[in-house]
């Protein structure tokens, strides 16, 4: 077990002891291993990995900050600016394009009224493209806050989705 930053960390004890379980699944002295992991954690529990939050992951981990950075810019499920409440990703590859995704994106940028790594002015929503989900057979498809994937995203089934976001919103 690491030791928890001296200031006030931004994470929660729960998301340390997340940590440390990733952690305890690599060989002693290696657990930078769970540098995806442990942003993935703050991530979930932040809604995005800030660079505070970034510096903190690595001084838990004993790692240089900028070796954090880079995993965190590497993979596009993480998100170093704010988000919405709901982040949407619609694959737009060759796949999901001959299935419809361009037609959904733009069906979702008209509905929320905003662009490809736009938000909401409500913060409700935003809105990426993303790459091949593996789910070809499936499209197009749809990410939600990189825990929920939507198959066969026609504009019947985008607006239920909006409307069941929105609504959860609002609770």
């Amino acid at each position: 077990m690491s030791a928890v930053p001296q200031s006030k960390p931004l994470l929660s004890p729960e998301a340390y002891r997340a940590i440390d379980r990733e952690i305890a699944k690599y060989p002693p002295g290696h657990k930078q291993s769970a540098v995806i992991a442990a942003l993935a954690i703050a991530q979930g529990e932040l809604g995005w990995v800030s660079k505070e939050a970034i510096e903190e992951v690595a001084a838990y981990l004993e790692m240089p900050p900028i070796a954090v950075y880079e995993v965190a810019t590497f993979y596009n499920m993480f998100d170093t600016q704010p988000v919405g409440r709901f982040k949407l990703v619609i694959c737009t590859n060759l796949p999901c394009a001959l299935a419809g995704a361009n037609r959904a994106a733009a069906h979702l940028k008209a509905r929320l009224g905003i662009d490809f790594g736009e938000t909401t002015p409500d913060s409700c929503f935003t809105l990426k493209e993303g790459e091949c989900m593996g789910a070809c057979a499936d499209a197009p498809v749809l990410l939600v806050n990189n825990t929920r994937m939507e198959s066969f995203m026609s504009e019947e089934r985008l607006d239920a989705l909006l409307a069941e976001l929105k609504a959860k919103a609002q609770t």
